[in-house]
């Protein structure tokens, strides 16, 4: 479990470096194609006041675009004894407590700060998985809050989100500074590298995002697995949650990197798996069972 923590947490602090290198280098393009410095200090501004009101009101949002209602002590006894002693165990406040009326498997985690934070599952994860396997689910959500993952995955977005807005600046300066050149001339290899940091950057900067996104769920499981002292808890939930063919019809394309498992149903293959917010589920409890 420390060895799958520990490298989960690397991983994803090595993919951050990856991101402000590339940040850095796009910002340099720019500058050098347009003489405009100021680029990546503005597009930063830009991306964090785009991305404020996502973050202190997202809970918000979620639970009304997922349906959510409050959870009771007297309707969901079990659910709230096990998030109270999970949050007990983990030094965390208890967080709120939400369910949606869908019979599909599924839960997820929000909030910005441990003292904000949501959990909010499916009446079908509390139908189809026993205590164990439900204490796994929380496990995992409660380690999402631990580690400040809303926190996290908004700086993440801020990042690219910059990447973006310096891309599409610095295709616009190709009509912007088209004259200019043809009056002045030009360096075609800095034109050509430019053009092509251009268009793959914020392809990149997707790939570099969801590949966090993965990384942080492998974290979630790993230390959701140390909080319960139980991974095949969390094992046999994901693997139940995985075979159940109900879709989640609460979920959408906007909502569905925060469940435990993608509600969207990934079809598998090469691309599917690089562009999927959630790593393969048969890695995932592979890794699980290996503790």
């Amino acid at each position: 479990m420390y060895a799958q923590i520990s490298s989960n947490v690397w991983r994803s602090l090595a993919l951050v470096f990856v991101f402000i290198v590339l940040i850095g280098s796009l910002g340099y393009v720019f500058s050098e194609q347009t003489g405009f410095p100021w680029a990546l200090p503005i597009a930063l501004v830009f991306a964090m006041v785009s991305s404020i009101g996502s973050y202190y009101y997202s809970d918000r949002i979620v639970l009304a675009m997922s349906h959510a209602r409050p959870a009771t002590r007297e309707e969901y006894a079990h659910l709230v004894n096990s998030v109270e002693g999970l949050s007990l165990a983990a030094g965390l406040p208890v967080p709120k407590i939400y369910v949606i009326d869908d019979t599909a498997p599924n839960a997820f985690a929000t909030g910005r700060n441990p003292q904000h934070a949501v959990i909010c599952v499916t009446t079908g994860l509390l139908q189809k998985l026993n205590r164990v396997e439900l204490e796994g689910v929380i496990g995992h959500e409660m380690s999402h809050i631990k580690d400040y993952d809303i926190l996290f995955m908004a700086m993440v977005a801020v990042m690219a989100g910059t990447v973006v807005l310096i891309s599409d600046w610095l295709l616009r300066s190709f009509w912007w500074g088209s004259r200019r050149r043809d009056r002045e001339g030009g360096n075609p290899i800095v034109l050509v590298v430019a053009l092509v940091a251009a268009i793959l950057a914020p392809v990149i900067a997707t790939l570099i995002q969801l590949a966090v996104s993965r990384k942080r769920e492998y974290l979630a499981d790993a230390q959701g697995a140390l909080l319960t002292r139980f991974p095949d808890g969390l094992a046999d939930a994901l693997r139940k949650i995985a075979a159940d063919t109900e879709p989640l019809e609460a979920a959408n394309k906007a909502t569905a990197h925060l469940y435990i498992y993608n509600p969207l149903r990934d079809h598998g293959g090469f691309l599917n798996s690089l562009f999927s917010t959630h790593p393969p589920v048969e890695e995932r409890i592979e890794r699980l069972r290996a503790m």
